[in-house]
Parts: structure tokens; C-alpha cells; sequence
């Protein structure tokens, strides 16, 4: 086998870009392909890009927290506009006890009153007297960050067949499939997990860092991104049902919002979209071999935050073999 792998990366989403960088730093001779024709053509383009290990305790397994608390240095190491401000937790007052619940399941926060939630976000200062403040998380911006990944991917000597025609697999080492639910046919188990956004611009609001909005049916956050947009997103509808935004799910996104500050009542609405997460009955993200073939897939809502284990692992296993 050659010493420097010929390794064909298959879905340019964020499991596949993450893992396609890993690889070619690891010293593999990477083809990315994607059949959509761009990168992020699916689930990851609607994502928050939220890295908040220790928020997602709340309805995680422990694993995903041991294994993505270093999430947020890898991707400031990979791409620009890594933002470190940490995470706010808040609850309208009708919802508030939802904040001590959350709080008993989670860690790493500390808990804020009115005041240091009015220094930490002065916009909304008076409007909430109860809250956890995660100072050592982040966020990024998903569609900039998968685009800087590209550029990286390239400058490591990469190169991407972003088409239709993708190149023969039996040219390849190795092949790593990061296609989502389109390998459900090699993969046992696999669920679709339905997740939608609206992206606001309001130029009356701002924030510094993403908010969840805690809600007893279905937790919402507003994640800040440049130039007075906002992404409002839930992602944990049990559903694969692919049609639009319901009536129902975008009153209760703008609701959200509105009641967080009501500058909300005036933002634009820039876009809406839906997706299907690919998700294994645990909801655990998960690398199978199988041969010459690696699976990279399950990602559920952690995709951006333990892509990088993910793509750690699955070049182990590779360059393990290769040794």
C-alpha cells in the first residue's frame, strides 16, 4: 500500500469535511466528492455550529461531553470567527423552574441574576432575573466555517469533485463515507431526526453569544452570526418528514425570539429551512469499518461538536492499518 494513502472522502458536510482535513493532515492524498455540487449542501448548511459540550449534558449521554470538550480549540486552530464568549441559558418567567432542571443536569455554568445577565447581554438587561452562563463555550458560524475547511483542504494539496460523477472507489485506499442518511443501506439503524431554523437580521438586537430559550416541549436557541443576523433553531423533532415549515413550528420559533427581546417583532425574515439529521438509535455519532471502507455517521445534533473526535478517530483506525 502506498505510504501516502490515496483516501476518498464521500459528503461534504461537516463529518466529511472535518474528517477529509484530518486526513490530509495526517498525510493522506484526499478526494473530496459530493453529488449535491457545494459543501454543505445538507443538514449541516441549517446547523447553529453551537460547541457547547457542557450544555448539551443536559440531554447527552457523558460521552459527548468527555469527547467534545476540546471542540471548541479545534475549530478556532481550523477556521477564522471562532466566537468565545461562552453560552446563555434563560427560561420566560412562565417556564422558569425548567432553569434549575437544566442546571441539575449539566455543569461547568455558573448561575446569573438579573444584573450579570443585563453585563453579559445589555440588550437584555430587565427582561430575565434567572440564568446559567456556560463561560467556556463557543460557536461558529456553520456555512463560513465548512467553507474555510474547503479552503484548507485545498491548501493541504486536496482537491474536491463537487458534481454528480463521482470518481471510481476501487481507485482509492481507502473510503470514508460521511453521507448521512444515503448510506442507511450500509448502515443498520439509522433514523432521520428533523431540524429547523429561521435566519432573522435585526439590526435593533444584539447579542454576543447563542441563548437557550428553555421551553418544557422543545428547547430553542438564538445564535448571533455577523451583521445583525440570527439564527432561531430546535433540533429535536422525531420526525423524517422532509416538507417545509409548519404554521405551528415557526410560531413557536418567532415566539421565541420576540419573548427573548421583542426588537424580534421587526427582523426580517431572511430564510427558513429544514433537515434531516442522521441519527443511530442512541443518538451516539459513530465510526464502523468495514474493510477498506470507514463510516463516519449519526452525527444527531453534535455535529459540529464532535466531528473533530469523530475525524480523529476514523484517521487512527486508518493510519493504524496503514503501520
Amino acid at each position: 500500500m502506498n505510504a501516502k494513502p490515496s483516501i476518498l472522502v464521500k459528503g461534504a458536510g461537516v463529518a466529511g469535511m472535518t474528517a477529509a482535513v484530518t486526513l490530509a493532515e495526517r498525510g493522506g492524498d484526499i478526494t473530496l466528492v459530493d453529488r449535491a455540487g457545494r459543501i454543505g449542501a445538507g443538514a449541516s448548511w441549517m446547523a447553529g455550529g453551537m460547541l457547547a459540550p457542557w450544555c448539551e449534558a443536559e440531554s447527552a449521554p457523558e460521552e459527548v461531553t468527555a469527547q467534545s470538550v476540546d471542540s471548541v480549540d479545534w475549530w478556532t486552530a481550523h477556521v477564522p470567527d471562532v466566537t468565545r464568549e461562552g453560552s446563555l441559558v434563560l427560561a420566560p418567567a412562565r417556564d422558569v423552574g425548567e432553569i434549575a432542571r437544566f442546571g441539575r443536569r449539566t455543569s461547568h455554568f455558573t448561575q446569573v441574576g438579573g444584573a450579570e445577565i443585563a453585563e453579559l447581554e445589555p440588550d437584555l438587561a430587565g427582561r430575565f432575573q434567572k440564568g446559567l452562563f456556560f463561560a467556556d463555550e463557543g460557536h461558529v458560524d456553520p456555512r463560513r466555517a465548512l467553507e474555510a475547511l474547503g479552503d484548507r483542504l485545498r491548501n493541504l494539496g486536496g482537491h474536491a469533485v463537487l458534481d454528480d460523477t463521482p470518481p471510481d472507489e476501487g481507485a482509492f485506499d481507502w473510503v470514508v463515507d460521511c453521507t448521512g442518511l444515503d448510506a442507511r443501506q450500509a448502515l443498520d439503524g439509522l433514523r432521520g431526526v428533523r431540524g429547523e431554523m429561521l435566519l432573522l437580521r435585526c439590526p435593533d438586537v444584539v447579542l454576543h453569544r447563542p441563548v437557550r430559550m428553555l421551553h418544557p416541549r422543545i428547547p430553542v436557541y438564538i445564535v448571533p452570526r455577523a451583521d445583525h443576523v440570527f439564527m432561531v433553531g430546535a433540533t429535536m423533532v422525531e420526525s423524517e418528514d422532509t416538507g417545509g415549515m409548519t404554521v405551528r413550528s415557526m410560531m413557536e420559533l418567532l415566539n421565541a425570539a420576540w419573548t427573548l427581546h421583542p426588537g424580534f417583532a421587526e427582523a426580517e425574515i431572511l430564510e427558513t429551512g429544514v433537515g434531516l439529521r442522521p441519527s443511530y438509535p442512541d443518538n451516539m455519532p459513530r465510526v464502523r469499518r468495514d474493510g477498506r471502507h470507514v463510516f463516519v455517521n449519526g452525527m444527531y445534533r453534535h455535529g459540529f461538536l464532535l466531528s473533530p473526535a469523530r475525524a480523529r478517530e476514523a484517521a487512527d483506525l486508518i493510519f493504524g492499518a496503514q503501520s
